[in-house]
């Protein structure tokens, strides 16, 4: 058992002392946790525990932690784990803001943890807040373009990996991604075909996004639900940091804290008119392998981040339709 399944099973029914007692257990003291917003950027045990850990459990009591996939790996001399899921429990109290249902809530996450000594000292977590907005009923966004509902394991149902045992397939795949990725920049602002995915992808290709777009199927319908709408509203985009990058197997994660930029001068994103700000974009990769091709991509994105950029307040507008 990993320390992060060690903390999140230790939470579950626990009170305000056990909390504290578990955090100081898994946390190192000076640990840096990250969340999307509107936690953000937290520093220390206490502040995770008052500032996160507390009003998760008080909002979700019984809850669960389901990974669908668990990855570990070394990145520049660093123990990082690298995983998604969800974190499952009944919702009898807000969550920051988001108002209770008396009901089971889902709420996805995905995460880039490093570890040292069997402490967690730096998290990256992406708790998909605006998933819990529409189970709720107080989504203030457009509809998703693409499918919105529960994100799926991975086909193939080997995503809890242990120790790696084929460094170079893990290897082989890192490459791949990068690959990938570079493919991603030739676009020459004018058409998507100047990305020629075919070569990575397969035909049949999952694109797992974040509440807010969708769950895609296929370069196409990549492409209709999700690149082209994005690409129109920030042309200029651009991966230029990342935290790092976990490979085991068939398995990549990537991310950053903030992994891109770009500048909102394009219209109808999320059905929004351009800001013409410059915003940075707090996103995660996790990808599978199957054969020489990329067959799924699970991805997680602060979307809440980017409209606060925009000026625009999402917890207010659904707030405000709460208070209906």
């Amino acid at each position: 058992m990993s320390v992060i399944d060690k903390l999140y099973a230790a939470l579950s029914g626990a009170n305000e002392a056990q909390i504290r007692k578990v955090a100081a257990a898994t946390l190192s003291e000076q640990v840096k946790w990250s969340a999307c917003h509107p936690v953000n950027d937290l520093a220390g045990v206490f502040s995770v525990v008052d500032d996160f850990l507390l009003p998760l459990i008080q909002a979700m009591p019984d809850l669960e932690r389901k990974p669908f996939i668990h990855i570990p790996g070394d990145f520049q001399g660093e123990q990082w784990i690298a995983g998604t899921g969800y974190l499952i429990g009944t919702f009898s109290a807000p969550l920051f803001g988001i108002p209770a249902t008396g009901k089971t809530l889902y709420l996805r996450y995905s995460e880039l943890v490093r570890v040292e000594n069997d402490r967690i000292t730096q998290c990256y977590l992406f708790p998909d807040f605006l998933d819990a907005m529409q189970q709720a009923g107080v989504y203030p966004l457009r509809s998703s373009l693409g499918h919105s509902g529960l994100m799926m394991p991975p086909t193939s149902l080997d995503g809890i990996c242990g120790a790696d045992s084929d460094p170079d397939r893990s290897m082989g795949t890192a490459q791949l991604i990068m690959d990938m990725l570079d493919c991603l920049r030739k676009y020459d602002g004018k058409s998507l075909e100047s990305m020629d995915l075919k070569n990575f992808w397969h035909p049949d290709f999952m694109w797992y996004g974040p509440a807010g777009i969708g769950t895609t199927r296929g370069i196409e319908g990549f492409r209709r639900h999700h690149q082209g709408p994005f690409l129109k509203a920030f042309p200029d985009r651009d991966v230029d940091h990342h935290a790092c990058t976990v490979a085991c197997g068939d398995y990549v994660a990537t991310g950053g804290w903030p992994h891109m930029h770009g500048t909102h001068t394009g219209g109808d994103w999320l059905g929004l008119p351009p800001s013409n700000r410059h915003l940075s974009l707090r996103v995660m990769d996790i990808w599978r392998r199957e054969g020489d091709l990329l067959k799924e991509n699970w991805v997680a994105i602060d979307i809440p981040h980017m409209l606060d950029q925009m000026g625009l307040d999402v917890f207010a507008q659904m707030s405000a339709i709460t208070n209906r």
